[in-house]
């Protein structure tokens, strides 16, 4: 079993109005074999907690840990940790003009592991992955996320997490912009990459909707950079239920009184 533990995490980001405090000390654990749902309203620092993990440099850690299996998470740059077994699905998937799926998936694989896969075991196992996701076998030798419809990169970044197998996958509301039936085909990739218990997810979301394919055994609940609640998924229910008024109300009423 491998963990990933975050502890007592401060983010910050440079504005045109001087530095800007985003995490405000978010602690999690998560174990390989569990799925972790984040949610929260805009701007409650979600997004920036899957930025931090996966090390983009606007982020600017002021205190705190994170670390994977004992190892300073923070001291690795962005390739490194994901050899380390980090994969993070971007809410924007960016395009790369000039570098085929088909490059760029292999490319990427041998990064990660240190060696080039087998061509011929290789290609089965790519074809098998676009099918089961639905993605047209053409795609391979297009450039990467160039011209794609947004469920197409969505779909191209569950590609990427079955094919790579992290231990640990934080997905950045990658149910944005899905229609009902993509929702359901990549929600069944996720389902895949995690049999066997081999890996940890980290599904941030505003909805519930993905989380009646995806079943999260804790839910935590972001508002103003900090985990205000916890629970199991009896909570994503009653956030379905309530929204978020009550922890915004709170956070208001906290506000006002200091």
């Amino acid at each position: 079993m491998s963990t990933l533990e975050i502890k007592d995490l401060h983010v910050s980001i440079e504005t045109e109005q001087g530095k800007k405090e985003i995490l405000k000390g978010v602690s999690l654990v998560i174990n390989t074999g569990e799925t972790h749902a984040i949610m929260g309203p805009n701007g409650s620092g979600k997004s920036t907690l899957a930025s931090t993990i996966a090390g983009h440099p606007r982020y600017i850690v002021d205190s705190g840990s994170i670390t994977l299996d004992g190892q300073d998470v923070l001291e690795m740059s962005v390739d490194e940790r994901a050899r380390a077994g980090l994969f993070l699905a971007m809410q924007y998937p960016v395009e790369i003009p000039g570098v085929t799926m088909s490059n760029f998936l292999r490319t990427a694989k041998t990064a990660i592991d240190g060696e080039a896969p087998a061509l011929r075991t290789w290609t089965k196992d790519v074809k098998a992955a676009m099918t089961q996701l639905r993605i047209d076998t053409e795609f391979a030798q297009r450039n990467v996320n160039e011209g794609f419809s947004g469920g197409e990169k969505k779909r191209h970044e569950i590609l990427q997490l079955e094919l790579f197998a992290p231990k640990f996958a934080v997905l950045d509301e990658t149910d944005s912009g899905l229609d009902v039936d993509a929702l359901k085909i990549v929600s069944e990739g996720v389902n895949r990459a995690q049999e066997g218990g081999n890996m940890g997810t980290l599904l941030i979301t505003h909805y519930t909707r993905i989380l009646r394919y995806i079943k999260p055994q804790f839910v935590h609940v972001f508002v103003d950079g900090k985990v205000a609640e916890e629970g199991g998924p009896e909570l994503a229910d009653r956030l379905e239920e309530e929204g978020y008024d009550r922890f915004l109300a709170a956070g208001a009423s906290a506000a006002t009184e200091a």
